[in-house]
């Protein structure tokens, strides 16, 4: 290698790692870039339906937005924080029945003894302070940190400076490729745009239906606490296989402690929800929504949240959205295929050339 080559390999080297150094604030800005897609969609069809200027059609979204969020705090965050405090109570005391029934089970079925590998012990002395401490802590954590006071702050303006002239930032990403290939990245970010606005369309809307099906299952059988209980799982509906998977504990350990069949029928309810989900909301709901195979999903969610944290398991799917449009776009459309293609028109004009698959009695003597 020449020395070009050294340089052109440090200042790589150095680029990846600012940009692994500057992460969580990349990961806000691109939770600021889908925010303002989805708020612009809305701007254009008020723009589109009554006429309305760009200048005037952002404040009266910005403000339907804010009266929407103000009135679901007044009537739902008062009740879910004394309901979520209740919680933080009763989880413990549902570990605690749980390991009771475990004993119960063992004394019932000679052979099984739980005790001796010191399981229920580990159990009862790490899940419970865990589970208390996650509850307890919830509302301190995410509305008295100032880090993420600031975080919130920083996407919310980002996504206003977004949406006041997105044309702006896409033509600086634009500029930022060869000019023959310009109008084709500007295809590819509209296609990102488009699917964005339908991921997070589709992600609402099953959180909507898991948090009301979750809050009506648990008024039907009697589950304390159905509204802290059904916020949860509509809450972590957003963060696919992971989220359901969390959000059936506390309501199972809550009714565990009126009776073991109510926590069976608990889990009974959560596993049927998700099933619908599965069979019916995704393939209706997310018909237009860039269609993800499910180890996929379950593989980023997995590498975001080691690289990233919690805000990268939080935007791996929309992050895997952008990724495979980028990738079928130019690597498989731009790419790819064209390799197959000059391939072809190479054959065509060099008959004589020996082709590497053939067998040996076809290819030519010379």
């Amino acid at each position: 290698m020449n020395i070009g080559k050294w340089i052109g390999f440090a200042v790589l080297c150095v680029s990846l790692f600012i940009l692994l150094q500057i992460r969580q604030v990349l990961l806000l800005g691109f939770m600021a870039v889908v925010l303002a897609c989805a708020m612009n969609a809305i701007v254009r069809q008020l723009m589109s339906r009554f006429k309305l200027k760009r200048s005037l059609a952002i404040p009266v979204v910005v403000g339907l937005l804010i009266g929407f969020f103000g009135i679901f705090g007044l009537l739902v965050i008062p009740p879910f924080i004394a309901q979520s405090q209740e919680l933080s109570a009763l989880v413990p005391r549902g570990v605690e029945r749980l390991i009771a029934l475990i004993k119960w089970v063992e004394e019932q079925i000679p052979g099984i003894n739980l005790s001796e590998t010191g399981l229920l012990e580990n159990l009862n002395r790490q899940i419970s302070p865990m589970a208390g401490a996650i509850f307890a802590n919830f509302f301190a954590i995410f509305s008295n940190s100032l880090l993420v006071l600031l975080n919130t702050l920083l996407v919310i303006v980002l996504t206003l400076m977004f949406l006041v002239e997105p044309e702006k930032y896409r033509a600086i990403l634009v500029r930022l490729f060869p000019a023959f290939y310009r109008r084709r990245v500007d295809e590819i970010l509209k296609l990102c745009e488009t699917g964005l606005d339908n991921w997070l369309a589709g992600t609402l809307f099953n959180m909507f239906v898991i948090g009301v099906s979750s809050f009506i299952g648990l008024l039907v059988l009697q589950v304390r606490l159905p509204l802290a209980s059904a916020l949860i799982a509509g809450l972590l509906e957003a963060i696919p296989n992971v989220g359901p998977t969390m959000s059936v504990i506390p309501p199972m350990a809550i009714a565990l402690l009126d009776a073991p069949w109510k926590a069976v029928a608990v889990l009974v309810l959560y596993l049927l929800i998700q099933q619908a989900e599965q069979y019916f909301l995704v393939p209706t709901v997310m018909a237009k929504q860039v269609s993800l195979l499910p180890a996929v999903t379950l593989l980023s969610q997995i590498a975001f949240a080691i690289f990233f944290g919690f805000l990268g398991l939080l935007l791996a799917l929309p992050l895997v959205v952008v990724g495979q449009i980028w990738i079928k776009e130019v690597l498989i459309k731009d790419v790819l295929d064209h390799w197959k293609d000059a391939s072809d028109s190479l054959e065509e004009t060099s008959p004589d050339i020996p082709s590497p698959l053939a067998p040996p009695d076809a290819q030519p003597t010379g």
